[in-house]
């Protein structure tokens, strides 16, 4: 049999800080975040069973079913994951805490009769992953952000661009990728940031990375769109006005 290329969406998530923690500490984390993703997953009406998943050592690479829209990665599985992160983080005993950076991207794959999947796609998920706006936004706020996570300008285009109900663009903070020879716009989404409720998180300063002190980086100029995410249930609902507002923000910690 040949090889088959389909157009997939692809999400990859990965332990921010892993390094360090001692074989069994890591294997505890890596279980947290893979029940929390299958959790997410649940209310967001997708099967993880039906997911190409690879163990990547401190996180995962997950590839979508055929046909699913990329949206379906987005809401309401990210604040969920994100919501499940917080929760595991309220409770867990020194060295079990965790932070997560996601990204997203989608494109055409190469899927091998025996079961790899492969192809171009994957090194763009790999360097979205890898950018230091993403590390950057993982650390915002005095204790970092439960996950922080990327779109391609490709995915983000295809999905806010195309107006899904609830995704509304106010709700992401725009951001240039650079990671060795790849360079290209992306969109930031995490709790807490300019585009979640206005506070001690700070924002995102596209070229620092993730060593420091752990501070969230210093505010830039000021910005024209203002944005606040209000959990409601298992979902999360994005709203999103230009202007001045006056609004009492809900607490994410």
């Amino acid at each position: 049999m040949n090889p088959r290329y389909e157009y997939r969406a692809l999400l990859a998530c990965d332990i921010a800080g892993s390094a360090g923690r001692g074989q069994q500490r890591l294997q505890e984390i890596r279980g947290v975040l893979r029940s929390a993703l299958s959790g997410a997953c649940g209310v967001a009406d997708l099967d993880l069973r039906e997911f190409a998943y690879t163990d990547t050592g401190d996180g995962c690479r997950l590839v979508a079913p055929a046909g699913l829209p990329k949206a379906r990665l987005l809401l309401p599985l990210l604040p969920e994951l994100s919501e499940r992160i917080r929760e595991h983080n309220r409770h867990a005993v020194p060295g079990t805490q965790l932070r997560v950076r996601a990204a997203v991207h989608a494109g055409e794959v190469r899927l091998d009769p025996e079961g790899t999947v492969s192809g171009t796609p994957f090194e763009t998920l790999a360097r979205l992953l890898d950018s230091a706006p993403l590390r950057n936004a993982a650390l915002a706020g005095p204790d970092g952000t439960p996950v922080a996570a990327v779109l391609s300008q490709h995915v983000y285009e295809e999905t806010v661009g195309h107006g899904y109900e609830g995704l509304e663009s106010g709700a992401f903070t725009a951001a240039e990728v650079r990671v060795k020879e790849y360079a290209a716009p992306a969109w930031l989404w995490y709790p807490g940031s300019p585009v979640g409720p206005r506070g001690d998180a700070g924002t995102v300063d596209a070229g620092a990375g993730e060593s420091g002190s752990g501070e969230p980086p210093a505010e830039p100029g000021a910005r024209t769109v203002e944005q606040r995410v209000q959990a409601t249930g298992n979902g999360t609902v994005f709203a999103v006005g230009r202007g001045d507002q006056h609004i009492r923000y809900n607490d994410w910690s």
